[in-house]
């Protein structure tokens, strides 16, 4: 298998691992990111109900360099400002089957100091 490929694979797995443990409710949603080599996309999602309550993506925002750690850190503050909104203090963080670290963990942190509480 390629590398890539192989890669993928993986992350797919460990992202199954996570789904079976985090779940969204309207009350505390899950707040899912995914990452491109480009931009970077975040969802506050209600499983129950199968809705996506708010969301942030850099390709939206129009940011220069939507696939940076700077960029990740504009959507996690916009998606806190957006979840306020719509009256959402709480959340799930599902990272996705990516590592807590880089472009997801300034969004996390970004989304934290914005209000959101996970």
């Amino acid at each position: 298998m390629k590398r890539n490929k192989l890669r993928t694979v993986r992350r797919k797995r460990r992202k199954i691992g996570i789904r079976k443990l985090v779940v969204g409710t309207a009350d505390q949603p899950r707040l899912t990111v995914f990452r491109s080599i480009k931009h970077v996309y975040a969802q506050l999602i209600d499983d129950i109900n199968g809705r996506t309550l708010v969301a942030a993506d850099s390709r939206t925002a129009k940011l220069p360099n939507g696939g940076n750690k700077d960029a990740a850190q504009q959507i996690g503050t916009v998606l806190a400002e957006r979840a306020k909104e719509a009256g959402i203090t709480r959340a799930a963080f599902d990272r996705n089957g990516y590592r807590y670290h880089g472009r997801v963990q300034a969004l996390a942190e970004a989304a934290r100091e914005g209000g959101l509480r996970f």
